[in-house]
């Protein structure tokens, strides 16, 4: 990679709440700053919509849309000096709107994205709902809300976890993510923690693709959909598909020094799509940035 162009890049082509994010992870920027552009994006509510998700315009809060906010406040370390959003979105989720009291779990899309320019993966279906965002959701307000119901959800969720034999790399990524913030905000009586960190282990090895000429080219994870940073969370025996990402990052730098996403919307909003491209590529840069600097000792090619 060169790490060079892939800073200009974002730093040229990101929107404010994604340059900010990458003055504070890469530059030691300001964390608040990430906080003052994610409030753009926060309803009255206390949810989040509007695009924060870029496949998503639905201007409503969503639960996977409020979950993307928490996933921004964790990996820019901001997550204690955005005491506001974090109110408004402990407010939102306990309102009950979005979630499913069936099933009791939020709901991965919600009919109201329908009414708005969208991806194919964001019109509800009749299946069961799985646990992302739930985890993460429910762990984050075991962290700053209390309550015994979230933590039989969280309790629920994490055996499942243990014995899962599939488990989907975004729905991985949400149990990665709540158990970083019960670490994070010291929550150590809901659940073990070392035995559920072996959990997410042994669940990122199910969900990483071992297909490694798909990297970069289809929609699939490689262990760069999962590690930005160095993580506590990288199976044994994944060295050679790490290596694998790393040479597909190299050969798929595009020339401008960004990255290109590996899917489409399916559904009739051609223009739309195109600003969403726009909008992502930063974001993956940021992704495959993070990925490489973490395991390929920041060395550019």
């Amino acid at each position: 990679m060169d790490i060079q162009k892939a800073k200009q890049f974002i730093i040229s082509n990101a929107r404010p709440l994604e340059l900010a994010w990458y003055r504070a992870v890469f530059e030691g920027g300001p964390k608040g700053a990430v906080v003052e552009e994610l409030k753009k994006f926060q309803n009255p509510d206390g949810g989040f919509g509007n695009a924060l998700e870029p496949d998503n315009w639905n201007p409503n809060s969503t639960p996977i849309t409020t979950n993307d906010a928490i996933i921004h406040l964790y990996q820019c370390g901001a997550l204690g000096e955005a005491g506001n959003i974090i109110e408004g979105i402990a407010r939102w989720l306990k309102s009950g709107d979005g979630f499913d009291r069936g099933q009791q779990r939020w709901r991965f899309a919600v009919e109201s994205s329908k009414e708005h320019p969208h991806a194919i993966w964001w019109e509800p279906g009749d299946g069961k709902e799985s646990w992302n965002p739930t985890v993460s959701l429910a762990v984050f307000l075991c962290c700053v809300d209390g309550g015994e119901h979230w933590k039989e959800l969280v309790r629920e969720a994490f055996s499942w976890l243990e014995s899962a034999r599939e488990v989907g790399s975004d729905e991985v990524k949400c149990f990665m993510l709540a158990h970083r913030m019960m670490e994070l905000y010291g929550v150590t009586d809901v659940i073990d923690l070392d035995k559920a960190r072996e959990a997410v282990k042994r669940a990122v090895g199910l969900a990483v693709c071992h297909e490694v000429e798909k990297y970069g080219v289809e929609y699939v994870a490689g262990p760069s959909a999962f590690f930005h940073e160095e993580s506590p969370y990288v199976p044994e025996g994944i060295e050679d598909l790490v290596k694998a990402d790393l040479a597909a990052i190299d050969k798929l730098q595009m020339e401008d020094g960004g990255f290109d996403i590996t899917w489409q919307w399916y559904t009739p909003y051609e223009q739309e799509y195109k600003q969403a491209r726009d909008w992502w590529r930063p974001r993956v840069t940021l992704e495959k940035l993070g990925f490489y600097l973490a395991f390929n000792g920041g060395e550019s090619k």
